[in-house]
């Protein structure tokens, strides 16, 4: 994948394309679910667009963007002008880590069977232990 295979500058006629292979790590926190669409679909856009380029990506979800490791879920997202959220989702989980918040999972009922195969639920130790590794970058939405 390429970053042209999310974005194209259609005004321009041009499409932008990243192919650097990144050393650090990208931890990105989504804390926006389906009613803040853009926001949303911005964090999932980093994630996908890093991943793309070859960097360690794990994307946290949290609060209602839990929801966005259901199947099904990301669908029912449209933003014009914007990827595709499910395709986004894809590509996340194609190459990177997938993480649902232990405690916004039970506040949903959501358990390991409801979400995608290989995302897993964990909790505020292991995301401290990812941000504070050494060449990691953090990044909230």
């Amino acid at each position: 994948m390429t970053w042209s295979t999310f974005v194209s500058l259609g005004d321009a006629g041009r499409r932008l394309s990243y192919r650097g292979v990144m050393s650090r790590t990208l931890v990105i926190k989504l804390t926006a679910g389906a009613k803040e669409p853009e926001r949303a679909n911005q964090a999932f856009t980093v994630a996908a667009t890093a991943v793309a380029s070859g960097a360690t990506v794990s994307l946290w979800l949290t609060g209602d963007a839990v929801w966005f490791a259901v199947p099904g879920k990301a669908e029912a997202v449209e933003l014009p002008h914007a990827a595709p959220l499910a395709d986004l989702v894809d590509a996340v989980l194609t190459g990177g880590q997938l993480t649902v918040c232990t405690q916004c999972a039970k506040r949903r009922d959501l358990g390991q069977p409801d979400l995608f195969p290989g995302t897993r639920i964990a909790g505020a130790p292991a995301f401290t232990e990812e941000i504070l590794a050494d060449n990691a970058q953090a990044i909230v939405y």
